[in-house]
């Protein structure tokens, strides 16, 4: 075997590999030697070190190939030729047969020099011209890492990049289309919170882009365990703070409750006041703003059992009146307070307006039901003034109630009476009776039962 070759190339076991570390460090010296005399000898150098990244590259020298690649590009950077910067960039990673280990190389060589050290934001600049070269160069780095698994990581942070780029130039909707090109979720290299970080960065900008149907796909990649876990508290807060915003424009506010319940029982949340406080005023009144169901019911008592609730004395009232199975008057004790808390004004003008209507419509939904339970039958102006409503108004919420299933109701509008039970067949009539029977016979037994044991224990 000859000197400075190792291996065999003979039956396809091991690759022919030639030692060019010698002849690299000359020809390295002689190219920056030329850059220093001139830099308009760059192309002179890159020349020279073409040649030689052929060789290299041919003779499997992986070491001595990724020092001339990263020798070429740090040339062009010292010349401050952006032109040339990235077109050598393209070259040497599109050579045919380049090795791995190169582009790697190439590409961590130049990432410093767009992003800064949290290795996503881009660096500042300080003109125009600058502004052009940096994302020249990021572009041309994404281009590269394309389809290229070893760089999965890598372009996933250029591609943050870029979207931060589009987003600072006031291009919110390029800045969403760019971030949606990564689907982060498939990449094995990124660890769970960068992950979570660029999914959290995806439903942000879709937001800001006004896309909420693809927001809420974006939503559901998120690992609820993830952000559950201790150290990940700030991204919790921060993705249900996102959710508000979605739940918002859907106008759901039992989902609302529930955003606002999870950024409430954060730990970093608990530790201040003013955070737990504003998190726990906006669960209670999404609550009350929410529709009747099992897990609303559920909800307001498990809030009703929270020590904190006893500080704010309005929440703590309108969950006692909502839990009380009695009527409630409408406006409330607290109601001009309640409606100047921030999670009614949040949306703007129209969106409080709808709050505000439903908050009343959730009250009177409330007293129909009260009036159902303890009313088999009642003349409806006599409701309407137990409600403090219009009669109209009263029917065509019951009416509305009905259709939803919540309560069962029929109005005999000649006569004015509403009908809160449901009238009963024969056949059922006689069933309830018969059970009736069953019951009172069994209690007749179980006291004769008893009478003859107490007469025993006498006897004796």
């Amino acid at each position: 075997m000859s000197e400075g070759r190792s291996g065999a190339a003979s039956g396809g076991q091991l690759e022919e590999r030639v030692d060019l570390s010698a002849e690299t460090d000359a020809k390295i010296s002689q190219a920056e030697s030329l850059i220093g005399a001139s830099h308009d000898n760059l192309r002179e150098a890159l020349a020279l070190l073409a040649a030689l990244e052929k060789r290299c590259r041919v003779g499997n020298d992986a070491l001595s190939l990724v020092r001339v690649c990263e020798t070429s590009l740090q040339l062009c950077r010292d010349c401050g030729d952006d032109e040339a910067l990235v077109a050598t960039l393209k070259n040497l990673s599109t050579r045919r047969s380049q090795k791995t280990k190169a582009v790697s190389a190439l590409v961590q060589k130049a990432m410093p020099w767009v992003m800064d050290g949290d290795g996503f934001s881009p660096i500042a600049v300080a003109n125009d011209e600058e502004k052009a070269a940096r994302e020249r160069l990021v572009v041309a780095l994404r281009d590269i890492t394309d389809g290229k698994i070893f760089l999965e990581a890598e372009r996933a942070r250029l591609t943050r990049a870029l979207a931060t780029i589009k987003e600072e130039d006031g291009d919110m909707a390029a800045a969403a289309d760019v971030l949606q090109d990564v689907h982060v979720e498939t990449y094995g290299s990124l660890s769970k919170r960068e992950k979570v970080e660029f999914i959290l960065e995806q439903m942000r900008l879709t937001l800001g882009k006004k896309d909420y149907v693809r927001a809420a796909i974006v939503a559901g990649k998120i690992n609820k365990k993830a952000i559950n876990e201790e150290g990940m508290e700030d991204h919790k807060v921060k993705y249900f703070t996102l959710m508000t915003e979605y739940h918002r424009h859907e106008k759901d506010a039992f989902e609302l409750a529930k955003d606002y319940h999870s950024i409430y029982s954060t730990s970093t949340v608990q530790a201040d006041e003013a955070q737990w406080r504003e998190a726990l005023q906006s669960t209670v009144i999404y609550l009350a703003l929410s529709q009747y169901s099992n897990e609303q019911q559920d909800m307001l008592n498990r809030v009703n059992l929270d020590t904190n609730l006893e500080k704010i004395e309005s929440c703590k009232s309108t969950v006692k009146l909502l839990l009380t199975k009695e009527i409630i008057n409408y406006p409330l004790q607290y109601q001009a307070e309640l409606e100047a808390m921030s999670a009614f004004s949040i949306g703007g003008p129209d969106l409080e307006a709808h709050w505000k209507k439903t908050f009343h419509t959730r009250i009177v939904q409330h007293n129909v039901r009260i009036a159902a339970l303890y009313y088999r039958r009642i003349h409806g102006k006599r409701l309407a003034q137990l409600l403090g409503l219009e009669t109209a108004a009263l029917e065509a919420e019951i009416s509305s109630m009905v259709s939803d299933g919540s309560v069962y109701a029929k109005i005999d509008r000649p006569n004015d009476i509403i009908r809160f039970a449901a009238q009963k067949s024969p056949e059922a009539i006689l069933s309830d009776w018969a059970s009736d029977i069953s019951s009172l016979l069994h209690l007749v037994e179980s006291t004769t039962h008893l009478i003859h044991k107490e007469n025993m224990i006498a006897g004796q």
